[in-house]
């Protein structure tokens, strides 16, 4: 009986490990995929594919536009999606994800709304390797 609960004790540590680093990796991911989209809308925005507002330098308005897609300049109904959804943050359980704009100073914990520039998680939790997860 003393050498299960031994286990079991030296086991649960290792089990809540392997939930955070697996939480960690799907930040990670779900961070990449929304750059990637913001990355491709202001690619075809430079390019001159999409109309896009004066203002915005070519990025984004909000996370919603990525979702729903834009019209090709020219076409009539063809829209293209950048996004199939917004991903769940799965350090807050939330789809509200912090974001700056092209206008935003680097460390601003506050959008100014004129563009999606980059998004963070909104998660004050520290990593496994010691950093912060809003500053991945």
């Amino acid at each position: 009986m003393v050498i299960l609960l031994l286990l079991t004790t030296m086991a649960l540590p290792l089990a809540r490990v392997q939930v955070q680093r697996s939480h960690e990796a799907e930040l990670h991911r779900d961070l990449r995929e929304m750059r990637d989209a913001i990355d491709r809308y202001k690619g075809m925005s430079d390019m001159g594919m999409i109309a896009v507002k004066q203002d915005t330098f070519g990025y984004p308005p909000d996370l919603k536009t990525l979702v729903e897609g834009v019209k090709f300049k020219g076409a009539t109904d063809t829209k293209y999606k950048f996004l199939r959804k917004i991903p769940v943050d799965p350090m807050t359980g939330d789809s509200e994800w912090g974001m700056r704009s092209m206008q935003d100073d680097t460390d601003s914990g506050s959008w100014g709304g004129q563009n999606v520039f980059d998004v963070y998680s909104k998660s004050q939790g520290t990593a496994l390797d010691g950093t912060r997860y809003a500053d991945w």
